[in-house]
């Protein structure tokens, strides 16, 4: 690494291309079963040239289906949504016009946190472990069960975790974490409810000197890495921005409405997994904010709705409901970039800022 990036994407061509600029970045496993997580891996190695990256899964601490066997299957599990919400969620697609799938189309389970890395050890983990650029393992929901840190501990990787207050850093610690990234609840995705400028120095008070703090939520210039190093942190871990960048595999329709959002349009809602997390508002996160509308879901289960709604309103390409996970640091995005361009630009507007921070130091001594 030349620079202190973290860059998390679902997207292999962006990991690679930040890694190439002189990044960290980091593959979002959560949508790959292990034979296509090698696919991807491979693909990344291939183009890095070497250069260290990471693996992020999502791993809840708790869930339905959790310790595996054949309840926890993805297609025992779609028969656990109760007929209440697959028909709540009829009603909202046909009221927006969008039409059911053809009979003829292929059934694909949809994707959910937790399907994928099971207590074993076989799967997602284990292709990780083969390639040897993978440097870091990240955990996005709660501590990473112990047998992932003991295993990445074993093959030489260091282990990552997400946490969303001082009392998650300290679990982490316990666990035996190496990286703690905190993330303010301006962040994309699952996120926890202290804003990133309270919550960073809290976590670096906690863990103390001598573990490696990343701050998380609201970072897309310079100008906020450098505000995230005078709090105490040691680098970024940055996620939406990635998502307006010319690598990015976003639909039109989903990039669209990212560019003509401003942050308020990034709210926090278990509509799409289950657990809090800030996205893009749609009239399907409006949809369950309606009073006709049932709970969401644990997840995985919302997770699984989610998905089988996205393949419906996704096939038409309906704009109103294509969102995405994305922190409020969207509504200052106004273009699409290249990747090397985002680290580059980030990395003088950081020198930038702290010359301007020197100036003021060497006019105020």
């Amino acid at each position: 690494m030349e620079f202190p990036i973290f860059a998390f994407s679902h997207c292999r061509d962006v990991v690679a291309a930040v890694a190439n600029a002189g990044g960290f970045g980091v593959l979002g496993a959560l949508a790959y079963e292990p034979d296509r997580l090698e696919v991807e891996l491979a693909w990344i190695d291939e183009h890095v040239h070497g250069r260290p990256y990471g693996v992020d899964f999502a791993m809840p601490a708790k869930y339905i289906g959790q310790g595996g066997g054949p309840d926890a299957t993805p297609e025992h599990l779609l028969t656990l949504i109760p007929d209440e919400h697959r028909a709540f969620v009829d009603r909202v697609l046909d009221e927006a016009g969008i039409p059911p799938l053809p009979d003829d189309t292929e059934a694909r389970v949809p994707k959910a946190a937790g399907l994928n890395v099971d207590e074993e050890g076989p799967g997602q983990l284990e292709v990780t472990l083969s390639h040897g650029a993978v440097r870091l393992v990240v955990n996005a929901l709660g501590p990473p069960p112990r047998y992932i840190v003991d295993r990445c501990h074993d093959a030489g990787l260091l282990v990552g975790a997400l946490v969303g207050s001082r009392q998650h850093a300290e679990r982490q610690l316990a666990l035996g974490v190496d990286v703690i990234v905190a993330q303010g609840t301006e962040a994309g995705g699952h996120c926890g409810e202290i804003s990133t400028m309270v919550l960073v120095p809290q976590v670096v008070d906690a863990v103390g000197p001598d573990v490696p703090v990343l701050a998380a939520g609201g970072i897309a210039d310079g100008r906020q890495m450098l505000a995230a190093m005078a709090l105490g942190a040691q680098g970024v871990w940055t996620g939406s921005v990635w998502l307006l960048t010319a690598e990015a595999e976003v639909s039109p329709e989903v990039s669209a409405n990212l560019l003509a959002a401003t942050s308020r349009d990034f709210v926090r809602s278990r509509a799409m997994t289950g657990k809090p997390a800030r996205q893009l508002r749609t009239r399907w996160t409006e949809a369950w904010e309606r009073d006709d509308a049932p709970a969401t879901l644990p997840m995985p289960l919302q997770g699984l709705l989610y998905g089988e709604a996205a393949s419906r309103f996704g096939r038409v390409h309906a704009k109103d409901f294509a969102g995405s996970p994305g922190g409020q640091i969207l509504g200052s995005v106004d273009r699409v970039r290249p990747v090397r361009d985002v680290v580059l630009e980030m990395v003088q507007g950081w020198i930038d800022a702290a010359e301007r921070v020197q100036a003021l130091l060497a006019q105020s001594g």
